[in-house]
């Protein structure tokens, strides 16, 4: 999935905030991974599965990524897009559909901002707001119109106001910079969210307002906070994952509570998590293997808090797991970890989060949606 909600890529503290536009410092470390590596992503030259971190590759520049359905993209502080894994629909962007185990350039341009990871899709937003999408486009998932698959990027429209992007299982949503809301691809289950179930090819907006801030894919879900913290969600919802308290799929935003406190959000495969402005760490959906971090196996369908810290700085969601960072720069992961993707050094599932490592250097983190892989930058 990908990173957080995130609006930025992996920043600094005391650094800019990532915004479309050129007049942003960019930060950049080392990327880790680890987890499951069938298709070569964790980007190594190899697949072999490891269950604690290694480096991706000798460069540390890296400042953004986003995870997909074994696939990961990353960007340079030089605005340099590479992508390594699985390629079955072209989504690494080679204009190929090769696997590669190792980060591969997409092109020569140095103006990438902002990238995500889907289910055989990726999108990204460029420095000049414009939006680009490559892979799976079977159902219109890539927005441009048409259900071709294309194996190197498009861009969507010609518009230069796009913020942020999100993508999951065959849907996309998107913040333009006046604070609409987009959706598009597959409508099953109500994922656009336009109220209906209906397949979109190209961005349709999803209401009237202007003061949406961020959203978060899940894999058939979505979320999305606005200007004013509260949060909403819509889509697929068979085992509490929009957190509204029933199990009914809804087809538009429906709001999650009444608090006007959240600041975060991330959705995973049938589970969600979000940060509040007290620094807490909520969760609810699916929780077969502890992938909520609450101590349990009990499936929630209204947000429960995760212990009693007040510390928690970022969150990610996976495909049976959560991880988390601290203010403090310590990481922290939990849930199903039959492939080591919790990088504790074992497979032992974890129903409360535990600490990776001694690091407190840690800047952000994403989790596949998919298949239990995990990326994390260090500064």
């Amino acid at each position: 999935m990908p990173i957080s909600d995130h609006i930025g890529g992996f920043i600094k503290p005391g650094f800019l905030p990532l915004t479309v536009g050129p007049a942003v410092v960019f930060v950049g470390g080392p990327l880790y991974a680890w987890g499951w590596n069938g298709a070569g992503q964790l980007g190594q030259g190899n697949t072999t599965n490891y269950s604690s971190p290694v480096q991706v590759g000798a460069l540390s520049t890296w400042f953004s990524a986003g995870a997909g359905m074994r696939h990961v993209l990353a960007i340079t502080n030089g605005g340099k897009l590479y992508a390594w894994g699985w390629n079955v629909n072209g989504q690494l962007g080679q204009g190929n559909t090769t696997d590669y185990s190792s980060p591969v350039q997409i092109g020569a341009l140095t103006n990438w901002l902002k990238v995500v990871g889907g289910y055989k899709t990726s999108a990204a937003v460029k420095t000049d707001g414009t939006l680009w999408t490559w892979g799976n486009n079977n159902v219109g998932q890539l927005g441009d119109g048409t259900t071709t698959i294309r194996s190197s990027p498009v861009q969507i429209g010609s518009l230069t106001t796009w913020l942020q992007v999100s993508s999951g299982y065959l849907s996309s949503s998107a913040v333009k910079t006046d604070g609409t809301l987009w959706g598009w691809g597959s409508g099953s289950n109500g994922k656009v969210g336009d109220g209906t179930t209906t397949n979109r090819s190209s961005p349709v907006q999803i209401g009237a307002l202007t003061t949406w801030a961020k959203v978060a894919n899940g894999s058939q879900h979505s979320l999305a906070i606005k200007t004013d913290g509260t949060l909403y969600a819509w889509g697929y919802n068979a085992h509490g994952t929009l957190g509204d308290g029933t199990t009914t799929n809804r087809s538009s935003p429906v709001q999650v509570g009444a608090l006007t406190t959240w600041s975060q959000v991330t959705g995973g495969s049938n589970t969600s998590f979000a940060l509040k402005t007290d620094g807490t760490l909520w969760s609810w959906g699916i929780n077969s293997t502890g992938q909520l971090g609450d101590g349990t196996t009990t499936s929630r369908n209204s947000p429960v808090q995760v212990g009693a810290l007040t510390d928690w700085s970022k969150v990610s969601s996976g495909s049976g797991q959560g991880s988390a960072i601290k203010t403090d720069g310590t990481l922290w992961t939990w849930g199903s970890n039959s492939n080591g993707e919790l990088g504790d050094g074992t497979t032992t599932n974890r129903s409360s989060p535990v600490q990776i490592g001694a690091s407190t250097a840690w800047a952000d983190i994403a989790t596949s949606g998919d298949t239990g892989s995990t990326y994390a930058i260090t500064f």
